[in-house]
């Protein structure tokens, strides 16, 4: 079981930054690929950002390339994070974004077995 709780979302102008935490707990957490989806008002859940599980492995929307970045912390601990750094943000970018774990990176949600409640990203213009 892995628990997943994002943090670090508000509101912010275009142009600026923000980063986004995802803490996961549970002792398997190293066994999953972790991924950033986003879900606009209306829209469908889409896939933002992806990393392996050693962090070797890195896969972006197109949308985000070049402006957002995803990393991992692997220590050994009880609570292990997933950082998603988000420059150069526009007003598309606004979303609620979630984190979410599964066994292998791709951009299809149904890949991801466990999902956090979602942190709110507004950018305005």
């Amino acid at each position: 079981q892995v628990q997943l709780v994002e943090s670090g979302g508000g509101l912010v102008q275009a142009g600026g930054s923000l980063r986004l935490s995802c803490a996961a707990s549970g002792r398997t957490f190293s066994s999953y690929t972790m991924g950033w989806f986003r879900q606009a008002p209306g829209k469908e859940r889409e896939f933002v950002a992806g990393v392996s599980r050693s962090g070797g492995g890195i896969v972006y929307a197109e949308s985000v390339k070049g402006r957002f970045t995803i990393s991992r912390d692997n220590a050994k601990s009880t609570v292990y994070l997933v950082y998603l750094q988000m420059n150069s943000l526009k007003p598309e970018d606004t979303a609620v974004y979630y984190c979410a774990a599964g066994l292998q990176i791709t951009m299809s949600t149904v890949g991801y077995d466990y999902w956090g409640q979602g942190t709110q990203v507004t950018v305005s213009s």
